[in-house]
């Protein structure tokens, strides 16, 4: 059993990951702007839930303060805050607590492991080939800038610390959320999932020819918990991308979806493009190249993945039903 520190463990990504961690026997402290309702079953599994702001340099320091055995740094603002806000907000909520934390725990000298939870957006536009943990960033968004600039700090205290600081390259995610509230119904997947269940249709916003890596929160959650625990020296290689490995168009997505749709409820969907025809079959934009993001890092440790996509799309439903 390990104690650790999740910060924004009560947001979509972070309610999930702590759950996973306390069901398989760790304590987890979670830190979040907002606590879930009193009561819930989630909360019982937590050690303890310390609401508060990450901007707070104090309360940051009394966190740290704490006998950890890992942290786990999820805050960060979302895509439309980043390019609205202004500098010194977005600074401070999305780069200066990376800073505060791992400047704290380096102090206190306590803390074995870092965990900061990166995008695949520090790469900005990137070609359509295999694509390794060494391709070099050149983000395009003030959300990809801002993560960016939180790995080179995890890097630094890599390199002038006893702390194992690791960055999570997190492809597109999926999956049912732990709390209602929780803001994930922009991520294509879910949202194509609950639009088929609700309406028996998909209105696709684009000719689908969008490609996506999707990794199922399942395996977002057991690909932490195994950096977590995973033994070896990380001084240069700290960086992982925590992805599927395979690419798959939004049209291909939504004919996936829909294939599992029928299987599950016996009803056939449809798919509806911009131009209002129907989409019968994922060619020929199937036939186009295809970027790769590499996961060999991952897997030379020892990781693999659980959750095949048509498993992922039937867990959503499951949520769904039951809501």
């Amino acid at each position: 059993m390990k104690k650790i520190l999740v910060t924004g463990g009560c947001g979509y990504v972070g309610a999930r990951l702590s759950r996973h961690l306390a069901e398989n026997g760790h304590s987890v402290t979670v830190f979040d702007r907002h606590g879930p309702a009193p009561g819930s079953q989630w909360s019982a599994l937590m050690n303890n839930v310390v609401c508060g702001d990450i901007r707070d340099a104090g309360l940051v320091a009394e966190l740290a303060a704490e006998e950890f055995d890992a942290a786990v740094h999820l805050v960060s603002l979302d895509h439309q805050d980043s390019e609205k806000y202004d500098p010194d907000l977005v600074s401070s909520t999305s780069v200066m607590p990376t800073w505060n934390l791992l400047n704290n725990f380096a102090n206190n000298g306590r803390l074995k492991r870092f965990v900061y939870f990166s995008t695949i957006h520090v790469y900005g536009r990137f070609p359509k080939k295999t694509i390794t943990e060494e391709y070099s960033p050149a983000p395009q968004t003030v959300y990809g800038l801002t993560h960016y600039m939180s790995e080179n700090i995890c890097n630094y205290f890599n390199a002038k610390s006893s702390i194992g600081c690791l960055n999570v390259r997190l492809s597109n995610s999926y999956g049912s959320p732990v709390f209602d509230e929780n803001n994930c119904w922009w991520l294509v997947i879910n949202d194509l999932c609950r639009l088929v269940f609700s309406e028996g249709q998909m209105k696709l916003l684009s000719d689908g020819s969008p490609q996506r890596d999707f990794i199922h929160m399942s395996d977002v959650c057991r690909a932490v918990e195994f950096l977590i625990e995973a033994p070896g020296d990380y001084s240069t290689h700290n960086t992982f991308h925590v992805a599927s490995g395979k690419t798959r168009s939004i049209l291909q997505i939504a004919h996936i979806i829909k294939d599992v749709y029928g299987e599950r409820f016996g009803r056939t969907a449809s798919i509806v493009l911009p131009d209002h025809s129907i989409s019968d079959v994922p060619e020929p934009i199937e036939q186009s190249d295809k970027f790769h993001f590499d996961t060999s890092k991952m897997s030379a440790l020892g990781y693999r993945n659980e959750t095949d996509l048509r498993t992922g799309i039937g867990e959503m439903f499951d949520y769904l039903s039951r809501r």
